[in-house]
This record gives structure tokens, C-alpha cells and sequence, in this order.
């Protein structure tokens, strides 16, 4: 899937997400815990693991943590550069389909950073 509006591809997966927490809401709420102790400043800063989770995204081809990494990113000061860097690593790491997906990410952070 070619995402182009990912404002609005963020709106649908919220929303699909939602249905999700509603309908298992323990397993949502263990989710949400492990995010945000993974995510947690530490030896390692926000932006960093944010930049980590951006090139698994890219490598698992997941468009949706394409979306919600690459916006938290901009929020955290992250620039185009570093985006780049990212894709390039996770080429290294992924191959061919990474490049595809990392230039999804890149689309992604140049369509969230602008509000960010």
C-alpha cells in the first residue's frame, strides 16, 4: 500500500486501534506499557530509540509503525538527515524491500514533520 496522506492513515489506524483496546483491553493496555517502558529515556534518548524503531519498521514493512515512529521523531527534533541515515541502515540491514519502505518513511517524516 502507497500511503499519501499519512495525517489521515494515522486517523484510520487510531480509530482501527481503538476497536482494538475496546475489544481486548487488557492485551491493549499491556501493549501500551511495554511501549512506554521501551521507549522511556534511559542510556539511550527518546529521539535515538525512536530512530531505532523507525528502521524496524522499515524493515518489517509496516507502514503503520512507519507512520507513528517517523511523527514521533519530527516531534523530537529528528531531521531529514537523520531519517536518511536510518533508511540507509536499514537497506544495509533489509535489503532491497527496505529501500522500497524506506522511502515510504521518508515520505512519512516529510508529511508529519511539517506540524511537528
Amino acid at each position: 500500500m502507497a500511503v499519501t496522506d499519512w495525517e489521515a492513515f494515522i486517523a484510520q489506524t487510531d480509530g482501527r486501534m481503538a476497536e482494538v483496546r475496546k475489544g481486548a483491553p487488557d492485551a491493549a493496555k499491556g501493549f501500551g506499557m511495554l511501549a512506554a517502558g521501551a521507549m522511556k529515556a534511559g542510556a539511550i534518548d527518546a529521539k535515538t530509540k525512536e530512530l531505532i524503531a523507525l528502521a524496524i519498521g522499515i524493515t518489517a514493512r509496516c507502514d503503520g509503525c512507519l507512520a507513528y515512529h517517523a511523527r514521533a521523531a519530527a516531534k523530537l527534533g529528528a531531521t531529514r538527515q537523520e531519517i536518511l541515515e536510518v533508511v540507509g541502515v536499514a537497506m544495509y540491514m533489509g535489503g532491497g524491500p527496505s529501500m522500497i519502505y524506506g522511502a515510504e518513511a521518508l515520505a512519512a517524516f516529510d508529511g508529519l514533520s511539517e506540524g511537528a
